[in-house]
């Protein structure tokens, strides 16, 4: 059976009218969705440490900024924009201690959540939105008049209204404008990091630096490697973004369309979709949470040397001296 998907028809944004939101960070997500819920009406403040170097640019915009915890006590919603790496102590030390019966606790994504790095106490709702785009692309689609699509989850629900708000909070952010659809923590989780990892993040990186290395090895310019695998990746990525996969076959070449069918599924085989099952086991069991956790508290200091290396391949000097040619960039 298809999943509902909700559309601007059927959210009252009325439901966050006299309700304060406060907005903890002001990053990618916090920005763009504190200014496209200002500009629907809504009430927003912004909650950051007196240090951070983002107080100035959110007065700029026209928000009213306070410590961290005091937008935490004076948010009717408090949506928890920042990272899952900084979240928990953040939460710990300046949000727990100053949450009240019935307020509503707002994620962008369910990993703490789900994997318990956060657990709220009962009294407040625990909901979810999450956009299905960056910030830049919430804030510049929810200014042409459009919207990024988006996902919805509640987790707790005291009030009875937990529902409600997520859906009006993302009518607020423009994301009803393109359909929001109802999910829950876990599966939001589950396939956000599947995604990333195997396919968006992890699978495309490899894939290109794998294709790059393999033309290089066989004698041919850098350069050359360089556009083949790397540069003329968007190209294709939008014709799928805008028509999907058909209609991305319907425009290419037919030397191209060809090796699609008859070539990818050579690549991209039965050993790769083994290594795809488990990656995903590994995220369902929370050994990849775990692991990720456990790095992230004794120092990093794998992740420094794997984005070392990372950094030091050879197509990061091609393509940043070939990005440097093209002078609209």
């Amino acid at each position: 059976m298809a999943a509902r998907i909700y559309t601007d028809k059927d959210v009252d944004l009325r439901w966050l009218k006299g309700k304060t939101c406060a907005v903890i960070g002001f990053g990618s997500q916090g920005r763009a969705q504190a200014l496209n819920l200002r500009d629907s009406g809504i009430k927003v403040i912004v909650g950051l440490y007196p240090g951070s170097k983002s107080r100035v640019r959110a007065r700029r915009s026209g928000l009213t900024v306070l410590h961290t915890a005091d937008a935490a006590r004076r948010g009717d919603i408090v949506f928890l924009a920042l990272s899952d790496t900084r979240m928990p102590a953040i939460y710990a030390e300046q949000i727990a201690p100053n949450l009240r019966p019935r307020q509503t606790l707002l994620f962008a994504h369910g990993f703490a959540i789900y994997y318990r790095t956060i657990v709220p106490r009962k009294d407040v709702d625990v909901v979810m939105v999450a956009p299905k785009g960056l910030g830049p692309m919430v804030r510049r689609e929810f200014l042409r008049g459009r919207g990024a699509p988006g996902l919805i989850a509640v987790h707790q629900n005291p009030s009875r209204h937990a529902k409600r708000t997520a859906l009006a909070w993302a009518k607020g952010i423009g994301c009803t404008r393109a359909g929001v659809l109802e999910t829950n923590f876990r599966e939001e989780t589950e396939t956000d990091l599947f995604g990333e990892q195997a396919v968006l993040c992890g699978g495309t990186s490899a894939l290109i630096r794998a294709g790059f290395e393999t033309l290089v090895r066989a004698g041919y310019p850098p350069e050359l490697a360089y556009f083949e695998c790397l540069h003329e990746l968007k190209f294709i990525v939008d014709l799928i973004y805008e028509a999907g996969l058909a209609g991305m076959r319907r425009l290419i070449s037919d030397t191209a369309k060809w090796g699609e069918l008859t070539i990818g599924p050579k690549i991209i085989d039965h050993t790769v979709r083994k290594h795809m099952r488990s990656a995903l086991r590994d995220i369902r069991s929370g050994k990849f949470a775990r692991e990720f956790i456990r790095e992230m508290k004794t120092g990093a200091r794998r992740r420094a040397d794997l984005l070392r290396e990372a950094e030091a391949h050879p197509i990061e000097k091609v393509g940043a001296r070939l990005r440097g040619l093209m002078s609209w960039k």
